[in-house]
This record gives C-alpha cells, structure tokens and sequence, in this order.
C-alpha cells in the first residue's frame, strides 16, 4: 500500500493550494482518510477527515478554510485550502486507516510521503 501526496508549494497569505493524496495497492473506498500537518519545531497535529460515508471532521483553526474531499473512482482525497495564512505553513501528511470514522487519534495504518506547504506573510 502506498500513498503519494502531491500539491504543496509557496504561496501568499491569502492564498490556495489544492494537495491531492492517491492510494494504491488496495482500495480505501470503506476507509477514513485525513490530512495531518507538522510545522517545524512542532508536533504533529490532525487538520481534517473523511469517512467511508463523506463525514467530514476539521480542526478548528482550519474550519471554513479548507475543505477535504475524496474521489472513490481515483482512489483519491484531496484538501483544498483557502486563505492560507503563514501558521498553515508545515508538511502536510495524508493517512488512512480501515475505521470508518475518524476517532480523535493518529493511529492511522497507512501514511504518505509529506508535501510542503509554504505561506509567505
């Protein structure tokens, strides 16, 4: 199993940038996926989730900003974010894990290679 998260990049405060994040090697079709970001000198931390039936979950300083979806059909999900600002700045991650839902943990089963994500002030 192998996810590939692409995307990240430099971008103005103010600005967009969409990460895509595409599994293979097994289907996540019944599977929670997320997004987890670590920005330097920090830990870890959850951004946002999609269960196996499109419930969303977002921390709260990334609410109304960013929205993750998926595509079943492409094995695929996606984070768009909008008026990103210079704290968005961090590698951001992409997980699965078999549970449907997401459930306030990092334990995830599967992660990504990390992409970049750069906010100039």
């Amino acid at each position: 199993v192998q996810l590939q998260a692409s995307g990240g990049g430099l971008v103005q405060t103010g600005g967009s940038l969409k990460l895509s994040c595409a599994a293979s090697g097994r289907t996540f079709r019944n599977s929670i996926l997320a997004w987890f970001r670590q920005a330097p000198g920090k830990d870890r931390e959850f951004v946002s989730a999609i269960s196996y039936n499109d419930r969303t979950d977002y921390t709260d300083s990334v609410k109304g900003r960013f929205t993750i979806s998926r595509d079943n059909a492409k094995n695929t999900v996606y984070l768009q974010m909008n008026s990103l600002k210079p704290e968005d700045t961090a590698v951001y991650y992409c997980a699965a894990d078999s549970r449907l839902y997401y459930l306030s943990d990092q334990r995830f089963s599967w992660w990504g290679q990390g992409t970049q994500a750069t906010v100039s002030s």
